[in-house]
């Protein structure tokens, strides 16, 4: 009996170390997989081995941010003129093609107008009823002084004539606006037949001929149809579109420089506006740029890159970029002195780099030291 209880005691015994050896080898679960595969113990290293190490401590900074994005170069708007058509009629010639330039006041097109008839007709008939009414004002003028006709009557008959001649000076205006030239408006005075005319539109401002929006044989509408657009390409605008906490860094007034990529074409500008939307499409805010533009090289809806560089500093804690170092799974981190004197792995945010510096949102403080040559030596001793 004894010895059967000894031997289930045995073979119990037996069973438990067998269960604690195959527990003992086999692998240990992962707590957390997110979990780097380098432990991140201190490193601690010999006199000689520090030599291979500069140190670096770290202190409030200030710097200017450089935004980098691109945009899209258009008109100056504010120096550039859509041309309406100033009467209506059908288009009989084109006088300039795209990219003229012209002068104020160069033809653009012919337009063979009623509207000159018209126009010549009630100068005429303005001319004629101010001469009448004139007439017969002084002529009540010269009755009243001999009892002829009353006072209000003589009144009655200047005020006419007041009215008459200001009807035939509108009816001047209105040949003036049509750009009658003057010899056929003296002609017209002169009581003299006038030939046809064509009605000729003419550039409002110098510039450059940008768009031409119509062709022979149409038909234009006074005030209505637009012909073409003349614009001074001397100076142009870059829209471009800037993010999220980029445009904090960014106020009118900064510089930039406007990059084509077409061989060493840079160009400079100045931010004049923000835009005060957010575009749905892109999620970006645009910032207008303005740029001199020498010999009409920037041309519209070429697409540019640009550098905007902030006129106020900004506040961070800056490092060389030499001491940001990423482990295992691409986190950056860099390796900081520990009261003991050993280095220990310090992961931090990075927000925004600057030449060769990072400015560091999270995770340094003032005063500390971090390695920035021998990063790699230290993260070799760390990995033995």
């Amino acid at each position: 009996m004894m010895n059967r209880l000894n031997m289930k005691g045995i073979l119990a015994a037996l069973n438990l170390s067998a269960l604690i050896l195959i527990a003992a080898c086999s692998p240990k679960a992962d707590v957390n997989p997110q979990t780097p595969s380098v432990t991140a113990n201190n490193v601690k290293l010999t006199p000689e081995q520090r030599r291979n190490v500069h140190l670096y401590k770290v202190a409030p900074s200030t710097f200017h941010k450089t935004v980098e994005t691109t945009g899209v170069v258009d008109f100056d708007n504010d120096h550039a003129t859509s041309v309406l058509a100033p009467f209506s009629g059908p288009v009989s010639r084109l006088l300039v093609s795209l990219g003229d330039h012209v002068k104020l006041g160069a033809p653009l097109a012919v337009v063979n107008s009623p509207d000159f008839a018209t126009a010549i007709s009630a100068y005429r008939k303005a001319i004629a009823a101010a001469q009448t009414a004139r007439r017969l004002a002084d002529l009540d003028k010269e009755l009243v002084e001999h009892n002829g006709v009353s006072k209000r009557e003589a009144d009655q008959a200047e005020s006419d004539a007041l009215g008459a001649e200001a009807d035939r000076e509108a009816a001047l205006q209105s040949l003036v606006s049509l750009h009658v030239p003057a010899d056929a408006v003296k002609a017209i005075q002169d009581g003299r037949s006038v030939s046809h005319l064509d009605g000729v539109i003419r550039a409002p401002v110098a510039g450059t001929v940008v768009e031409k929006l119509i062709t022979p044989g149409q038909l234009l509408q006074a005030g209505t149809t637009a012909c073409f657009t003349v614009a001074d390409l001397s100076r142009v605008w870059i829209l471009a579109q800037v993010f999220g906490a980029d445009l904090t860094a960014v106020h009118v007034g900064d510089s930039a420089d406007v990059i084509t990529g077409i061989g060493d074409n840079t160009f400079s500008g100045t931010v004049d506006n923000i835009a005060a939307l957010v575009d749905p499409d892109t999620r970006s805010v645009a910032v207008r740029v303005v740029a001199k533009n020498p010999s009409d090289f920037l041309k519209k809806q070429m697409y540019v890159r640009v550098v905007i560089h902030a006129q106020k500093p900004s506040t961070g804690t800056l490092i060389p970029v030499s001491a940001v170092l990423r482990d295992d799974v691409n986190l950056p981190f860099v390796y900081a002195v520990q009261s003991d004197g050993s280095f220990a792995r310090q992961h931090v945010t990075l927000a925004y780099r600057t030449g060769d510096q990072y400015d560091i949102a999270d995770g340094l403080k003032d005063g500390d030291e971090i390695v920035v040559d021998g990063g790699l030596f230290v993260q070799f001793m760390q990995n033995q």
